[in-house]
């Protein structure tokens, strides 16, 4: 299914496919490709991270869920709905968020671009962290990889993201993604030397 190019859609494509995958999640103590967090991890950073760039930058405040610690697909699910519920709405139009790295973007675009695409990608995070399909759309892989590899020195001065993981010069567009990111497309937790029962 290609995603759309649509700010509300794309977000519903993206959170629906994470959603199935935290639906999927057995073991939120499971380790995960980010060194250090687990799959309840990828989880707060994507319920935590948002609310306060939504709040001082849009003067937007997204309701709480329960505690990430406590109920993480709960946390997500209200957080999830909640997004949505911003995108769909059509006054979300007229709305821009104001950032002093970023300038004054259309609130949605802004979603879009810096959070609707985190959470496509830490979907392979959790999908490898717990063992489900791992696969994400192409065609977007692609276009994010060409786009940060333009940005890669802001990219690696910021700090979000680990050095570059070598891949095989003919790795598809989701495992160079993953090794721009600073993911082995190919960590499992075994080959990590953790243990994925912990």
């Amino acid at each position: 299914m290609a995603l759309s190019e649509h700010p509300a859609e794309r977000h519903r494509q993206v959170g629906g496919l994470f959603t199935d995958r935290v639906r999927g999640t057995r073991s939120w103590d499971a380790p995960s490709p980010v060194a250090g967090w687990t799959a309840r991890d990828v989880v707060r950073h994507l319920t935590e991270w948002l609310p306060g760039f939504l709040s001082s930058g849009a003067a937007v405040d997204l309701p709480a869920g329960p505690p990430v610690d406590v109920d993480p697909a709960g946390a997500w699910r209200v957080h999830c709905e909640a997004v949505q519920a911003l995108l769909d709405d059509p006054a979300a139009a007229d709305r821009v968020l104001v950032n002093p790295h970023i300038g004054t973007v259309p609130l949605d675009q802004a979603i879009d671009r810096f959070y609707t695409t985190d959470v496509f990608m830490h979907t392979w995070d959790l999908a490898r962290s717990t063992g489900q399909d791992d696969r994400l759309d192409p065609d977007l892989c692609a276009e994010l990889l060409a786009g940060m590899e333009q940005l890669e020195e802001v990219i690696r001065s910021s700090g979000q993201y680990g050095p570059r993981v070598e891949v095989p010069e003919d790795a598809g567009a989701q495992a160079r993604l993953l090794g721009f990111i600073g993911r082995d497309p190919f960590w499992t937790a075994a080959r990590a030397g953790v243990d994925p029962a912990r």
